[in-house]
């Protein structure tokens, strides 16, 4: 029973961090606003996570698992493929616009910042950020594999629909075109054609 008392108080320290890491950035909220927000004890903080960066870690690796569940589930309600590549599109767009409650209101994107927070290439922080990304490519690559095109063309488009997608969150969140992803949704249903 304690343990899963441990449990809850840990996931509710990471929800919390992330929150606030999210809308004020990682630097800008200290421990003790964390242990506010959540009512935890410093204890049971440190008990869960020893420094504030394994804190910061767990919230890489709690949004990477939220965010690649909704990812793939938007892409699963359509056929793979085409249709699946411009379904990603149409699920940013609803980031955008605050249509999806299971991933928290658009504030850019959280890897980026994070990563942007901690530069290092080689902290587990900044680490944890790019296999985000990676795994996100993966997922991409996935679909265009499904288009019957030659390996080099499958990793063009690839990296095509990679960079719009990043294009289109960056756009979004600095300066605040909301329609971004519905203009690389049209570049790549262009660049695929029927």
């Amino acid at each position: 029973m304690k343990q899963g008392v441990n449990m809850d108080k840990q996931e509710l320290l990471i929800r919390t961090a992330f929150k606030l890491f999210y809308t004020r950035g990682i630097h800008a909220v200290g421990v003790n606003l964390v242990l506010a927000e959540s009512g935890v004890a410093k204890k049971t903080l440190y008990h869960h996570f020893p420094s504030k960066d394994d804190l910061v870690e767990a919230t890489v690796r709690y949004r990477d698992r939220c965010y690649r569940d909704w990812l793939i589930s938007r892409l699963e309600h359509v056929p793979a493929g085409k249709d699946a590549l411009l379904e990603l599109f149409n699920a940013l767009d609803d980031w955008f616009h605050d249509r999806v409650p299971d991933i928290d209101h658009f504030h850019g994107c959280f890897f980026v910042n994070a990563s942007a927070e901690f530069g290092d290439q080689t902290s587990a922080i900044h680490r944890a950020c790019a296999e985000h990304k990676a795994c996100v490519t993966t997922l991409i690559r996935k679909h265009v594999n499904r288009l019957s095109l030659s390996e080099k063309k499958a990793e063009e488009i690839t990296q095509l629909i990679v960079l719009l997608k990043e294009g289109a969150i960056s756009l979004a969140y600095v300066q605040g075109n909301l329609n971004a992803a519905k203009e690389a949704r049209k570049i790549v249903e262009d660049t695929l054609g029927n």
